[in-house]
């Protein structure tokens, strides 16, 4: 038995154990979609998978409590799948093997998947329970939100009934979001015709071993990004020791800062040793920027197989260029909340080879006008080397209300159970929230959770003593959401 399931409170505990042993990587969602359907059957609930695949659930009110207005409560199903390079895990046919160390449940070798795992299981509970109080409750578990909030943005206009929207998605506890950031995936891509290699040797380059981590959530801390870190290297192995790229393949989650790339040069045999002293020095260099951050940083070079093709020079130089000169990171904080981040992106995945380069990013703000700003910034960039640049799952940001009625609620209850004030604020990080009001704008909205840390990475990692008060904190709000 999973030592996860002797934790309390147990019917959230129970139920995330078991959503661990059910595969839900993005884009491969029919296991656990088809597991939330066997539940709310088993449950005695309402329960359909709309178009979009997201799956809504319902469950009547309390007797006496009829009168009150619907509360929706909304997660998400699917996990980033993210492993450590040692790992042989198969997120599409694989459990989640969890442990407890310190206080917090880890994964071995992945992604926990407690975002937005944890949501759900929590939204399970509250669907099981027969104990209970409560006006009516509406549940919308969301399909492929880590890939572009698939699910939210096609989720059809009409369907769900609920007043009020508890979105469960939140990561610290104590912290209640009332607004985030809008987000734009930025796709660059450039054909190319390749050409044969003399060059007399070929070497694969590495860089590993980096922090990674949520592109909104963690994208102010300063982490190293594999790609921007490895374009210094191959830019300089091109100038000073005639080397031809082959290859490039660094990062793979559009959301999740690139913890590794890699690429294959071919080059002069004679300068090989040189290329193994820059690399060894564009080492201890990230070591040195990134001394109180990254930690376990490995950039090595092995012989390679000699590719037959290279990329044409031209091409070449004109997309090491671009990478280089393409923005990464923190564009700059929110005027009035200047401890959150306004606008951002992430150089998340490059795919170099067959001759076709692909470059992926994820442009954060939330201002809309800012968020075109980078847009145009990266495009001017890529169009630069020639790359057909196109955009696609847009999303808005979510205003904040702080007069919001779901908010205020949320806060006496949270003084009342702990004698302290919550935190609230705005979140970089893009939530379903926005989405959702564009389609419902009539909902009261504010999003909280318990307490997890480094989301998409192998570090993903959930405090257990955050998992009680959070359920606390549901229950009382269920049984006191007001009349319609």
């Amino acid at each position: 038995m999973s030592e996860i399931k002797n934790l309390k409170p147990e019917g959230i505990w129970r139920n995330f154990d078991a959503l661990t042993q059910v595969p839900r990587p993005s884009g491969h969602l029919e296991k656990v979609q088809q597991f939330l359907l066997d539940f709310a059957k088993k449950a005695g609930v309402e329960a359909f998978k709309d178009p979009a695949g997201n799956i809504v659930m319902r469950k009547p009110a309390t007797p006496g409590y009829e009168n009150r207005k619907t509360a929706l409560l909304q997660a998400h199903m699917d996990m980033v799948p993210q492993k450590s390079p040692d790992s042989d895990h198969n997120f599409e046919t694989d459990p989640i093997q969890t442990y407890i160390e310190d206080g917090w449940v880890h994964a071995k070798g992945t992604t926990l998947g407690s975002d937005d795992g944890i949501g759900v299981a929590a939204i399970m509970a509250v669907m099981e329970d027969k104990e209970l109080k409560h006006g009516p409750v509406e549940a919308l578990i969301t399909a492929d939100e880590e890939t572009g909030m698939y699910g939210a943005n096609d989720l059809p206009e009409g369907e769900l009934q609920g007043d009020i929207l508890m979105n469960l998605d939140s990561e610290t506890w104590g912290k209640f979001v009332i607004g985030s950031a809008g987000g734009i995936d930025i796709n660059a891509t450039l054909g190319y015709k390749e050409v044969e290699n003399t060059e007399t040797a070929a070497v694969k380059v590495t860089l590993k071993g980096l922090r990674g981590g949520h592109s909104g959530l963690e994208i102010n801390e300063g982490r190293a990004n594999a790609n921007k870190q490895m374009v210094r290297l191959v830019r300089e192995a091109i100038e000073k020791c005639g080397a031809r790229l082959a290859t490039w393949h660094g990062g793979n989650m559009r959301n999740a800062i690139p913890f590794k790339a890699e690429v294959v040069l071919a080059l002069p045999k004679e300068n090989v040793e040189g290329l193994k002293k820059m690399v060894a020095g564009c080492r201890e260099a990230i070591e040195d920027e990134f001394k109180t951050i990254e930690s376990n940083v490995e950039f090595f070079v092995e012989d390679a197989a000699a590719p037959q093709t290279l990329l044409p020079v031209e091409i070449q130089d004109n997309l090491v260029d671009a990478i280089y000169a393409c923005h990464d990171g923190v564009i700059r904080m929110i005027p009035t909340y200047p401890e959150v981040v306004e606008t951002s992106s992430n150089l998340a995945i490059i795919d170099i080879e067959n001759g076709l380069a692909t470059i992926k990013i994820l442009a954060r703000s939330s201002r809309e006008d800012m968020k075109q700003y980078i847009v145009n910034t990266l495009q001017s960039c890529f169009n630069m080397a020639g790359m057909k640049v196109e955009t696609s799952g847009s999303y808005g940001g979510w205003d904040p209300n702080p007069d919001s009625e779901i908010l205020n609620l949320l806060k006496k209850i949270y003084k009342e159970q702990t004698g302290k004030d919550a935190v609230v604020q705005a979140d970089h990080a893009g939530l379903e929230c926005s989405v959702i009001l564009g389609k419902y704008p009539h909902m009261d909205v504010v999003s909280f959770g318990p307490t997890l840390r480094s989301p998409h990475t192998t570090g993903e990692r959930f405090e257990i003593a955050t998992a009680e008060p959070f359920w606390n904190l549901l229950k009382q709000a269920l049984e006191e959401i007001p009349a319609k």
